[in-house]
């Protein structure tokens, strides 16, 4: 298959915060997954620190490029779909404009981009299916926008027996926030105290 560039998603402001997070938390020993990884440039960076690494991509594209150009080991599917086992670090810049049925494109590059109509779609599956696939004492970096609802985001969290913080920010020039939250058990919910 020929590679097409304009359906992938390339690192902007959002993967730059994600990276400097992700670079701020990953362990030499952590084995880490990348859900959406798009062009692969947070995977990679987190290569430099552990080579555990591993990638979904649900954007034929994306993964080709992701795997022959940044040399990520990249499963195609949709989230946890096609994932086993446990990690200590699940990284995900979720697709999170809210957006409306006819404002959606018919292309791949709208998996990057589409949250559904509150924004928060794909961030509710990833927070559910989320929890068989992180180890113990594992973390998870999520990068979502103000236009998100972050307060939403965080209930999601506690509904799914997380505990969340907002481990970076960064204003945007149109005044949107991003925030990238670092997401935990609540190990005493785990054990009923």
């Amino acid at each position: 298959m020929d590679i097409d560039t304009t359906q992938i998603y390339f690192p902007s402001e959002d993967t730059y915060l994600l990276i400097k997070a992700a670079l701020a938390e990953v362990k030499p020993n952590d084995r880490v997954l990348e859900i959406g990884t798009g062009s692969g440039a947070v995977a990679k960076s987190v290569t430099e620190i552990t080579p555990q690494v591993l990638a979904v991509e649900i954007n034929p594209h994306a993964a080709q490029y992701a795997h022959e150009v940044n040399g990520i080991e990249v499963i195609r599917g949709d989230l946890f779909k096609p994932v086993c086992g446990e990690f200590d670090l699940i990284l995900f810049n979720a697709p999170y404009l809210p957006t409306t049925p006819e404002e959606r494109g018919d292309d791949w590059l709208e998996y990057a981009l589409d949250g559904g109509p509150s924004g928060r779609e794909v961030v509710e599956r990833f927070l559910h299916e989320a929890p068989p696939h992180l180890s113990t004492f594992g973390r998870i970096l999520l990068l979502i926008s103000s236009l998100t609802g972050i307060d939403e985001v965080l209930k999601l969290c506690h509904a799914e027996a997380f505990i969340a913080l907002v481990v970076a920010e960064e204003r945007q020039e149109d005044g949107e926030m991003l925030y990238v939250l670092r997401i935990s058990r609540d190990l005493c919910s785990l054990c009923g105290t």
